[in-house]
């Protein structure tokens, strides 16, 4: 089953949208915000490759200039 945003379906069915339809988009929204929050998880380990990088890549400039 999927999972849906209860607050959102409670919008949608206060605004008058029929309940297949409330139901339906409130799991498209609650798809995407997973979507969100692994694309989230996966930058946070790109920002510390990179600054491993970095600090790897200026300790080699460092031992090589100076």
């Amino acid at each position: 089953m999927s999972m849906m945003i209860s607050e959102v379906y409670d919008a949608f069915i206060a605004a008058g949208t029929p309940e297949d339809k409330a139901k339906k988009a409130s799991e498209a929204i609650a798809n995407y915000e997973s979507r969100f929050n692994r694309i989230d998880t996966q930058l946070i380990l790109l920002k510390w490759m990179v600054g491993f990088n970095l600090a790897f890549t200026m300790a080699i400039v460092y031992k090589l200039f100076f």
